[in-house]
Parts: C-alpha cells; sequence; structure tokens
C-alpha cells in the first residue's frame, strides 16, 4: 500500500496530529517516514522594496526547524519508528511536492486547522488544498479543530 511516507512536519498542534496519523499509517503499512520541515527565504525589506538575505537569521531558523524535526524523529523512534529528516529551504507546496518525487514517496501527511474568519483563509491561503492540487502523490489532510 503506502511504502514511503512523507509527513510534512512543524511541531505545530496539526503537526503533532498529522505525526500521530502517519504513526499508526506507519505500522500498519511497515512503511519508511520521512519527516521534512520547510522554511521560506529569509529577506529583510528594505526602502524601495529591496530585500536583502540574511544567512543569521535564515541559519537560526533552520536550527530552530532541525530541532522540530530532531523532536519529531524522536517520538516516532520512541514509538518503534525509524524515520529521516530533513529541513528544506523555498515555497511549502514547491518544496513539499518536489521532495515527494525525489523519495518516490506513495503519500503525504500533512496537518490542517480550520479557520474560523474568512478572512484568515483568505490571508493565508490553504497549503493543504494547493498541495493536493500539485502532489505526484495521494494526500492525507488530518484535521485539528
Amino acid at each position: 500500500m503506502y511504502k514511503r511516507i512523507l509527513l510534512a512536519y512543524d511541531g505545530s498542534e496539526t503537526g503533532q496530529k498529522a505525526l500521530l496519523d502517519c504513526q499508526d499509517l506507519a505500522q500498519w503499512s511497515q512503511s519508511e517516514l520521512t519527516l521534512v520541515a520547510v522554511m521560506p527565504l529569509h529577506m529583510d525589506v528594505m526602502g524601495m522594496g529591496v530585500g536583502v538575505y540574511d544567512p543569521q537569521v535564515a541559519e537560526r531558523e533552520k536550527q530552530a526547524l532541525q530541532g522540530v524535526l530532531d523532536d519529531g524523529m524522536h517520538r516516532l523512534a520512541a514509538a518503534g519508528h525509524a524515520a529521516t529528516g530533513e529541513v528544506l529551504v523555498g515555497e511549502t507546496v514547491d518544496e513539499i511536492t518536489k521532495y515527494a518525487r525525489k523519495i518516490s514517496a506513495d503519500l503525504i501527511v500533512v496537518g490542517h486547522r480550520h479557520l474560523d474568519s474568512w478572512a484568515a483563509r483568505w490571508w493565508r491561503g490553504s497549503i493543504s488544498k494547493t498541495l493536493i492540487e500539485h502532489s505526484p502523490c495521494s494526500v492525507l489532510v488530518t484535521i485539528t479543530r
């Protein structure tokens, strides 16, 4: 069934729910698990719309995300599942789908939180919805209310 599962993991409440669901699926299907966290490129905007890349901010963010991934992998290991993890840099959906292709993932698991206001839904957009549209494989969206 699912031999390679890719979990988009950020350590949030929705990510924790996705991790638990992913853990159950992996146990049932004896799947390989890979966790990824996506870090956007950091650009500080200066006057006149000029962006400046700050490598120190980017490195701190990358280290923080690696800590989140390490925690997720530790939780999976405590439940008897080996997992690998990697911090990706770029646009979230693009990076997840590119990585899914790279590892020939059969399933992408992502958490989703229903947003109450229409303004919040409009402003944030839906990563899970966009991911479904662009994914090279099945997508499991876990819902947190």
